[in-house]
């Protein structure tokens, strides 16, 4: 199976993360419209992979015949729904500049547990799931 699409998605994703960790050490108030449009490409780079993920490689994996990929496909499947339920309802949240600006420490606490639980993930997934995948 290929999943070259799927890594290259996670490249942007961990760049976005980085990018708005950058953002938000340089201020957040100062910076809440550069902020809120790249959280803003974030969010649309990570729905689109959560929705390939679940039309795409979940089932063809769950359907491949080894029964350790697909044990493993429904754990990581079943593990990804609250992390994406967090990060869409972050995202949504703080796709506010001005909300940015008057909250800023309130976007800090959250961006450090949200974006850290995708980030943890991405790294997960390239370390673990990606090579098993690649070795079927």
């Amino acid at each position: 199976m290929n999943i070259d699409r799927f890594k290259h998605q996670h490249v942007e994703i961990l760049s976005g993360i980085s990018l708005l960790r950058r953002l938000s050490h340089q201020g957040i108030a100062d910076h809440a419209v550069d902020i809120a449009h790249e959280l803003k490409a974030l969010a649309q780079v990570v729905t689109q992979h959560l929705a390939i993920e679940d039309r795409i490689l979940y089932p063809s994996l769950e359907k491949s015949g080894d029964e350790r990929m697909a044990s493993m496909s429904v754990a990581y499947q079943n593990d990804m729904q609250g992390i994406a339920s967090a990060f869409i309802n972050f995202a949504r949240r703080w796709g506010n500049a001005t909300l940015l600006t008057r909250s800023p420490e309130d976007f800090r606490a959250e961006a450090n547990t949200v974006l850290k639980s995708v980030h943890a993930r991405m790294l997960r997934e390239n370390r673990e799931f990606y090579p098993a995948i690649e070795a079927l």
